[in-house]
This record gives structure tokens, sequence and C-alpha cells, in this order.
């Protein structure tokens, strides 16, 4: 490390071809996915040491093709796709799930309807004190919104221990 450090480095980085929305691209099939998932991986010769899996070749209009590589090599390419410690990956679940996605968030917007009009507040109304604003203690938010205060339950009080005193 010390020898790294005592050297000068120049960082050079340039635009990216394809531009931002290809990086992006680029990036979330590594946010979203794991490395590579099970039905990906088409045999394992232990004799040979091998192992074949499918890819998809996005230099070749995106085409279905096959890799066999060397056990070892496999492992090196496989283990740079492991996150280092508290790295999490993002995963959706349900409505945010990725396939069909669009038409959910669709079909969901359309059941909830336009927002109801605003009405102008009554007498009633402005004498209603103004809601409590809570902050986020960690990241100093004000988006919080109070559902429900659920206060401890009460402990059941115990008969006292009678005392034997002889």
């Amino acid at each position: 490390m010390r020898e790294v450090c005592r050297q000068k480095w120049n960082v050079y980085a340039k635009r990216p071809f394809g531009g931002p929305k290809q990086v992006l691209a680029y990036l979330s099939r590594y946010t979203h996915r794991i490395a590579i998932g099970n039905r990906r991986i088409l045999s394992l010769d232990q004799t040979a040491r091998t192992v074949t899996f499918a890819y998809k070749d996005y230099a070749d209009d995106s085409k279905r093709k096959t890799m066999t590589l060397a056990l070892d090599e496999f492992l090196r390419r496989f283990c740079l796709h492991i996150l280092p410690s508290r790295f999490v990956k993002i995963r959706h679940y349900g409505l945010l799930a990725n396939r069909g996605r669009d038409s959910r968030v669709e079909l969901a917007r359309l059941l909830i309807g336009p927002p109801p009009p605003e009405t102008p507040a009554s007498d009633e109304d402005k004498q209603r004190p103004a809601p409590v604003q809570l902050t986020c203690t960690h990241c100093g938010s004000t988006l919080l919104r109070l559902i429900a205060v659920i206060h401890p339950p009460r402990s059941i009080p115990r008969p006292p221990i009678p005392i034997d005193s002889s």
C-alpha cells in the first residue's frame, strides 16, 4: 500500500460512448440482480474442471450465447461481482418487480384515480392546530408521517411475595 501511495496518479475519465442512459442501463444490471442465476449455468464438467453458462452478448445485437470457462476463471469472474461488506443490492418485489412493472404501475394509477379537487378551507379547519412536523433523527428529512402511536404494554401487577419473618 505504501508503494502504491508513493506513485503520482493521473486519472483520465472520458464521456461514455453511448451516453448516460447506456451507463445507467449497464449499472442497473449489477444493482438489481445477482452475478449469475442458477438457470444460466448449463453444465459443470468436474473432470475437465469447466463451467458452461448462457449469457447475452450486448455487443452482438443482444444475442444469447454460451461460454465455457475453466473453473478457476469462472470463480475469478464471479468474485468480481461480490459486493464489499455492508453493501446491499437493491431488490424490488410485488408492484415494483421488474417483469410487468410498467403495466402494474399504470393500472395502480388508474385505480387510484385523479386527486380530489382542493376545497377551500372552512372556518372550522382554520381553527385546528397545524400538524406537528416530524424530523428524522438520522437524515433530517421532514417527509415523515405519523400513522399511529404504539404504547408499550402495561405490566400486570403481581401479588406481593409473603415474607416469612419467623
